[in-house]
């Protein structure tokens, strides 16, 4: 089993002002209550990410990024770059979250080179993959899904390797309030572990941390946390309320 890890996408929600409330109420509940043995990370948008990492600096809940740009600097207007968000306070960032793949075209390729570079900079990608309802409907959703960790990951070295987080998020789940059954989740993280040891071998895939991406709420966490090769989530809406945050996170 991989580091337990709770990560918070808080999507384009809360302008600057919303971000650090929120921060503070995430604060003073990590304070009162505090972590246990889960890793906690709340990516907010780039215009609030410096203030909630300051608001967040006393607690040990980390902030990432929700994307980045695959160069370091340069006339790429309106794109922001991993060292920035380094810059900013984040540890982590977001790359190939279905709506990015969806709204605007993001492919293996180019995920490949944002991985790249978001290593480059000694942050910790959550390299995010998943299927449409058809595909899984059409059975072909296994196999999609290994494909997408071949084709952005698998040219990564071992030591590489090592440092992402994956979040398997079913397409179909995310928004939706339909979650997947644990034991769905299970099955599809059980294939993804199985092939990255194809690659890096057994040790490597057994230390990956795999997150379930799909309307995980404080009510499924505990039964999908329970399952043995899910190693925590990527939380969207239930990320949005400090208390809900929280209470995944203490659902280990």
């Amino acid at each position: 089993m991989g580091k337990r890890i709770v990560a918070g996408n808080w999507k384009m929600n809360n302008n600057v002002e919303e971000s650090i409330e929120l921060a503070s109420q995430l604060a003073e509940l990590v304070g009162k209550e505090g972590l246990g043995n889960v890793t906690a990370v709340v990516c907010p948008t780039s215009l609030s990410l410096h203030a909630v990492q300051q608001k967040l600096a006393e607690t040990d809940v980390k902030v990432g990024g929700q994307n980045c740009y695959t160069k370091d600097s340069g006339a790429y207007t309106g794109e922001v770059s991993a060292s920035m968000l380094k810059a900013a306070g984040a540890d982590h960032v977001i790359l190939g979250h279905s709506e990015r793949r969806e709204y605007f075209e993001e492919g293996d390729d180019l995920l490949a080179d944002k991985v790249n570079a978001v290593l480059a900079n000694g942050l910790t990608p959550i390299f995010c993959c998943g299927e449409t309802l058809e595909q899984r409907e059409a059975g072909i959703h296994f196999d999609f899904v290994k494909s997408q960790l071949t084709n952005s990951l698998f040219d990564l070295s071992e030591e590489q390797f090592s440092k992402v987080v994956i979040a398997y998020e079913p397409i179909w789940a995310i928004g939706t309030g339909v979650t997947a059954s644990s034991a769905q989740a299970q099955e599809m993280h059980k294939l993804l572990r199985d092939h990255i040891a194809t690659k890096y071998g057994q040790d490597t895939a057994d230390s990956t941390s795999l997150l379930y991406g799909g309307s995980c709420k404080p009510d499924n966490a505990q039964e999908l946390f329970a399952c043995p090769d899910v190693d925590g989530g990527l939380i969207g809406g239930a990320s949005l309320k400090a208390r809900d945050f929280l209470d995944i996170i203490k659902s280990y």
